[in-house]
């Protein structure tokens, strides 16, 4: 269940393609190989979507009084059969939208409903809480026999090619074969596991390389330990097995317990669906039968540590709240899940190359795994035993011969064990030249140690100055300096020389969680539990950037080796790849830059050139109003202006207009361009009816705007005219000194 959402996704890249948001939570849902899909929700509503569209182009009551617990079509897209919790099968003609069968006498919820292949029989199966499977046959609406073998819950249903025959499985570890023109059990397999899926596989394919010799019915089962195997139904014998590495052992009520599978006929392969929530792609013939092709996890939990891995940083590995680690594909989404730690997973780092490296967990070990270059599979390399929570630091030297295959494992002792500091060491680091070694702990210090000793660990010295502990250190790829990051909020950066803090960079609301170096030294990447990350600027101490995707501690950062993109991981089970735009930015705003110089020049020569119409288009289109009020001027200082202005304006596109409808409301505001703004208004007024003016975008507010202003501006007017008027009858009533009168 994805909340409330029905998600599509692409085998090929792992991303989901199609998103269909319901308005409640789903119970079942049924997608045929059409754009049709039908889902049914806890409202007692069923709805058909288009789900390349993400539409719902019809729904109506499912009638049944409780949720639909079960839902399937048949083969010909036009029938669909739901089973409720409330014991009842009902068919939906899809087409002709309406109930075609109610099917009554079930016990209990109907947690299974299946058509016989065959159309033409009219079949239904069903099964329910008694165990056994209901054969219904549609033409008369009635129940013509129930199929008793198992003894727990039908979990699924697969039928040969003739359709003369039913493999059913259940959680009572048996798998039983059906004759149906007989209505018997032909044979009974015991399978050793709760079954939840059983496939029969195609006949007259090449499925050697899976034990299958002969022409005999033959099927796979997936459950409960986590394995598929695969049957011979005439002699009830498992003729192949997946193996699993030696720490995976099998198991009951196994996490990697399958709880689905699915043929997928077209592409000879197999799905299956894990308890975890991951879905797995399997290859059915060729010299990789049964190995995965393609794993997609669902859900991931609290993520404590992320890093990239393999060669060209093309994956990323995760610690997760649980034993398991996770590495995926970047490129294709695709999951490889790795086996070996026996408690949650603390922490991670990466060798320099990419292609090593180590996790450390609640079990007191540490594990270096290595990733094949070539096909990107990753094999356990050596294992440590380590102490938890005891305060100490220990090295350990790898063998100098790294090239070894999944099934040898080092085993390594420590050189030296240190007592590091008062409480829980929490982050540890290695300088980029391995001769220097750096602690930081819950006791509010980080401490710095020599290497270079071939069997002590020396302390050179103590970085003092945060006021709670300290969560992470790093050195800076390029200067002597530590950075630190404390639950006190604070990163600091610190000396090596002389142990003193260079800089303290604040901004956090809570813990900063992890810091690292990124611009080759010159920048800091810092994460903490407010969910923000944020990018510094080391000069000037100035956060330039704060990113604001995760809605919980941010557990997880790490940079890549070229520095053009970053990964982080919370406890909001998100995980985010970011990547530097910073040189694509500054190109598309250098492109930019340039594209104005050069319309600035063409508006230029159009002005000089006396082109009015195309200069006021490109004006308009660069989004200047200085500029485009600089067109009108030249244009309203020429002989005929009124004309001139009057064709210009109505030649503009209707787009266009709106622009100059708004510069007009900006420039009205102004007493020295108001003259200019009434003159573009009267022609705008004059010749386009109001109906036309109110569709412009913003019409309103604008004319709501220009007419204060415009009222001051007659007022401001009439005072000058009457102050005129008074000069003009002064002037006529004023007597010359001197004059001779008549």
């Amino acid at each position: 269940t994805c909340e409330s959402r029905v998600n599509v996704l692409e085998i090929s890249t792992g991303k989901i393609v199609h998103s269909v948001q319901k308005s409640s939570g789903h119970t079942s849902l049924v997608c045929p190989p059409t754009q049709m899909l039908v889902t049914a929700s806890r409202a007692l509503l069923l709805k058909q979507w288009d789900w390349r569209q993400a539409q719902c182009t019809r729904s109506w009551r499912a009638i049944h009084t409780v949720p639909v617990a079960s839902m399937t079509f048949d083969p010909t897209s036009t029938l669909v059969a739901t089973g409720g919790c409330d014991g009842t099968i009902k068919l939906w003609d899809v087409l002709k939208q309406y109930c075609t069968h109610n099917l009554k006498g079930s016990s209990g919820v109907v947690h299974l409903v299946q058509f016989h292949p065959d159309i033409s029989r009219l079949q239904l199966f069903s099964s329910s809480l008694d165990c056994g499977i209901r054969l219904w046959d549609l033409r008369s609406s009635q129940c013509v026999c129930v199929l008793k073998s198992h003894y727990s819950a039908v979990t699924s249903l697969s039928f040969s090619p003739d359709g003369g025959t039913m493999v059913s499985s259940g959680r009572d570890k048996i798998c039983t074969v059906w004759d149906l023109k007989a209505q018997k059990a032909k044979r009974t397999v015991p399978v050793y596991e709760a079954v939840e899926g059983v496939v029969l596989l195609p006949e007259n394919e090449d499925l050697s390389q899976i034990g299958v010799k002969s022409k005999d019915l033959h099927f796979i089962t997936a459950g409960s330990k986590g394995v598929m195997r695969v049957w011979e139904a005439s002699t009830a014998r498992c003729v192949y097995a997946q193996t699993l590495s030696e720490e995976e052992e099998e198991k009951d009520d196994d996490p990697r317990r399958l709880t689905y599978l699915l043929l997928l006929p077209a592409s000879s392969r197999l799905a299956t669906v894990t308890a975890e929530h991951n879905i797995v792609t399997l290859q059915l013939m060729d010299a990789l039968a049964l190995c995965p092709l393609s794993q997609f996890v669902g859900y991931n939990d609290e993520v404590l540590d992320v890093k990239f891995v393999g060669k060209g940083d093309s994956h990323i590995v995760v610690a997760t709240n649980s034993c398991q680690l996770k590495v995926f594909e970047l490129l294709t989404n695709s999951c490889q899940i790795l086996y070996g730690h026996t408690d949650t997973v603390l922490s991670l780092d990466v060798f320099k190359k990419g292609f090593l490296f180590a996790s450390c967990s609640k079990d007191r070990s540490v594990r270096v795994w290595q990733m094949d270059s070539d096909s990107g599979q990753v094999h356990v390399f050596l294992v440590t035993s380590s102490g938890s929570q005891d305060c100490t630091l220990k090295v350990w030297d790898l063998p100098a011969d790294l090239s070894t295959t999944g099934a040898d494992m080092h085993q390594l002792t420590p050189r030296t064990t240190e007592k590091a500091h008062d409480k829980d060491v929490n982050s540890v680091a290695v300088s980029p030249n391995d001769k220097l070694l750096a602690t930081g702990s819950q006791d509010r210090t980080a401490k710095l140690w020599s290497l270079a000793g071939e069997v002590e660990v020396g302390m050179l010295g103590v970085f003092r100055g945060h006021r709670r502990g300290v969560w992470a250190v790093c050195f800076s790829p390029v200067d002597q300096v530590l950075a630190s990051s404390s639950a006190d909020g604070v990163t600091k950066l610190w000396s090596l020389q002389d142990f003193s803090c260079l800089k303290t960079f604040e901004g956090h609301d809570a813990s900063v969680l992890k810091v690292v170096f990124v611009s080759r030294g010159t920048q800091l990447l810092t994460s903490g539990s407010d969910g923000l990350v944020k990018l510094w600027t080391i000069k000037t101490n100035e956060c330039v950037k704060t990113l604001d995707a995760h809605q919980d501690k941010v557990w997880g950062l790490h940079a890549s080796r070229k520095d053009d993109k970053m990964v982080t991981g919370s406890a909001d089970s998100n995980i985010t790849v970011w990547v530097d735009v910073t040189e694509v930015e500054l190109a598309e705003e250098q492109a930019k830059q340039e594209d104005q110089i050069l319309k600035q020049q063409e508006l230029s020569n159009l002005l000089h050139e006396k082109k009015y119409l195309k200069a006021l288009g490109l004006a308009i289109s660069l989004d200047r109003p200085r500029t485009v009020l600089t067109v009108i001027k030249a244009i309203r200082q020429v002989e005929n202006s009124h004309e001139l202005l009057e064709t210009t304006v109505l030649k503009l596109r209707v787009d266009q207009k709106e622009s100059l409808l708004r510069y007009c409301a900006v420039w009205n505001t102004n007493a020295r361009n108001c003259q200019d703004a009434q003159a573009v208004l009267q022609v705008l007024l004059t010749h386009l009816p109001p109906e036309e003016l109110l569709q412009y975008q913003g019409a309103r507010t604008h004319l709501e705007g220009l007419i204060p202003y415009t009222e001051r501006h007659m007022q401001r007017i009439g005072n000058l005219l009457q102050a005129s008027m008074f000069l003009n009858y002064m002037w006529q009533k004023m007597r010359v000194a001197g004059a001779p009168s008549r």
